[in-house]
């Protein structure tokens, strides 16, 4: 399994950090995982309906001081 793809959207709000996401996941194929690291709250909601959307999964949501790292997969 290769490393999982970063995606920084640190001190962006909503829809920011899902439109990074999906702009990273355009075109990866199916399987790919990427990791987005948020600190908007809203991120925990749009992030896994995002996922259900692109037909992708949440592999797990981790959150540390303010800063949520969630890992998904594509579709």
């Amino acid at each position: 399994m290769t490393q999982p793809r970063l995606v920084d959207a640190r001190g962006h709000v909503c829809p920011t950090p899902s439109l990074r996401l999906m702009k990273a996941m355009d075109g990866a194929p199916a399987g790919s995982v990427f990791v987005l690291l948020a600190t908007d709250p809203m991120a925990r909601i749009d992030v896994p309906y995002l996922m259900t959307q692109k037909n992708g999964r949440l592999l797990d949501i981790q959150e540390t001081e303010g800063e949520i790292r969630l890992t998904v997969q594509t579709g």
